[in-house]
């Protein structure tokens, strides 16, 4: 019983934070604030350590490289 309160409980909650944005809304959502970097340099100069160092490109909308990081 208890199991399943917390189950209800949870999904509850979860379903709680879907919601649909409507375009006038979205302008708040843009805002650099939201953004997951400071720095979009600093995070484009660590993708492509990344994938020249890994060879785990692709899925960002990069170009695969070489792995010597010369082509990218």
């Amino acid at each position: 019983m208890l199991a399943r309160r917390t189950v209800l409980v949870l999904t509850l909650a979860t379903l709680g934070g879907c919601v649909v944005v409507q375009p006038y809304q979205r302008e708040h959502l843009a805002d650099p604030t939201m953004q997951r970097t400071d720095d979009p340099l600093a995070a484009q100069a660590e993708r492509k350590l990344h994938v020249s160092r890994e060879g785990a490109g692709g899925g960002d909308g990069s170009a695969a490289g070489g792995g010597c990081a010369c082509g990218n």
